[in-house]
């Protein structure tokens, strides 16, 4: 007993597997881990068969049908079904991350998030996809991506029943129903649903226009504008009138142009009722009651 426990400080292992070569300071440390190379799982799980090696393997994985939880947290009582599921948690607490990126010194509390981390030094993206081959860093990208092929939308409103590939996009959808904008604007405190929202609408404070027409140089706050702006230089008219065939450059032209054919005029005059199918002719008729004259003639 005490031979073997010098081997700890010593750091002698004269132990090693014939299958993988990893070595041990104890016959036993060896014969437990020879377990892992064998195809016989010796522990089968009552409840759904499934094998294990060794026994204390069987003895974590019944937890998850009896629900126990023997490890539990001190500072917020949450409760693990491992000793090292806990230890890694804690770190939240402690503010521990002993993985440390050699190339930006930025800390993860697991190894194998460090480990997705480093890919973006180098550039890796060993996750193809195999209907558009296009690459991805890490697994679970490829996997968020596959779903636009298969047409995969697991996560589901509860509300409206609507599907989505990511469950960040139904957290973002989800205040559609609650009304809530937890995004204020620090200028005009304008609030929003969504930080994306904010973040194009603050570019109107800060007259930023990242978006530049490559034929007149015009700038734009979005993807959106630039692309309808386009239009003008290409004289492209998508937008066809199922009546009267008129071609239009943008589709609220088309919805506009359509309210002729049904007679809907959603702008009424709140003084003398009288409606209109754009805002624009409405706000031009108000000045009439107003007794506003906007337009003067300078002779």
């Amino acid at each position: 007993m005490e031979k073997n426990h010098q081997k700890i400080h010593t750091g002698e292992k004269p132990f090693k597997c014939e299958v993988c070569s990893e070595e041990f300071s104890q016959a036993v440390y060896l014969k437990t881990h020879q377990i892992i190379h064998a195809t016989h799982k010796p522990y089968k799980c009552e409840v759904c068969y499934k094998g294990c090696t060794p026994k204390s393997e069987l003895v974590k994985h019944q937890m998850i049908h009896t629900g126990e939880k023997p490890y539990i947290c001190t500072v917020c009582l949450k409760g693990f079904t491992k000793a090292s599921d806990l230890k890694r948690h804690q770190m939240i607490h402690t503010g521990e991350k002993p993985y440390i990126c050699t190339v930006c010194l930025k800390g993860f509390t697991k190894a194998s998030d460090l480990k997705k981390h480093q890919i973006i030094h180098t550039g890796e993206k060993p996750y193809r996809c195999s209907v558009c081959l296009k690459e991805f860093a890490q697994a679970a990208y490829l996997k968020t991506h596959q779903r636009i092929h298969t047409g995969e939308k697991p996560y589901i409103c509860t509300v409206c029943l609507k599907g989505f590939t990511q469950a960040t996009n139904l957290k973002s959808h989800q205040i559609i129903h609650t009304g809530e904008k937890p995004y204020r604007c620090s200028v005009c405190l304008k609030e929003f649903a969504q930080a994306v929202y904010l973040k194009k609408h603050q570019m109107i404070h800060m007259g930023e226009k990242p978006y530049t027409c490559t034929v007149c140089l015009k700038g734009f706050t979005k993807t959106s504008d630039l692309k309808r702006h386009q239009i003008i230089h290409t004289g492209e008219k998508p937008y066809r009138c199922s009546v009267c065939l008129k071609e239009f450059a943008q589709a609220v032209y088309l919805k506009t142009h359509l309210m002729i054919h049904t007679g809907e005029k959603p702008y009424t005059c709140t003084v003398c009722l009288k409606g209109y199918t754009k805002a624009s002719d409405l706000k031009r008729h108000q000045t009439i009651h107003m007794g506003e004259t906007p337009y003067t003639c300078k002779v």
